[in-house]
């Protein structure tokens, strides 16, 4: 079972940047499909973006074009770079590693 902690959460202005970081521990993400949701009080949690084993990547459309996953399967780390952040992107965003193993969240805030 894999355990994940996020970080890199804030506070920024509109049209900034921040770069969140997944660091996984306990199994091997390498092997898992992993993905960044987000969620705001009294909606449901949302996907953001999901990376493959493989590196490859999909986007919500709300984010394409502004946001970054990556992943680093050596160093058990797992990357959303979010640039020309919006008010709407305020949220706890949280990593996913396979189809059930989250993290604690991290907030961003965006005004």
């Amino acid at each position: 079972h894999v355990q994940l902690v996020e970080s890199g959460g804030g506070s920024v202005q509109t049209g900034g940047s921040l770069r969140l970081s997944c660091v996984a521990s306990g199994d091997t993400i390498g092997r898992y499909c992993m993905g960044w949701f987000r969620q705001i009080p009294d909606k449901e949690r949302e996907g953001v973006a999901g990376i493959e084993s493989d590196g490859s990547t999909s986007y919500a459309d709300s984010v394409k074009g502004r946001f970054t996953s990556s992943r680093d399967n050596d160093k058990q780390i797992l990357y959303l770079q979010m640039n020309n952040l919006k008010c709407d992107d305020t949220a706890v965003y949280y990593c996913l590693a396979g189809v059930n193993s989250w993290g604690q969240g991290t907030q961003v805030t965006v005004s």
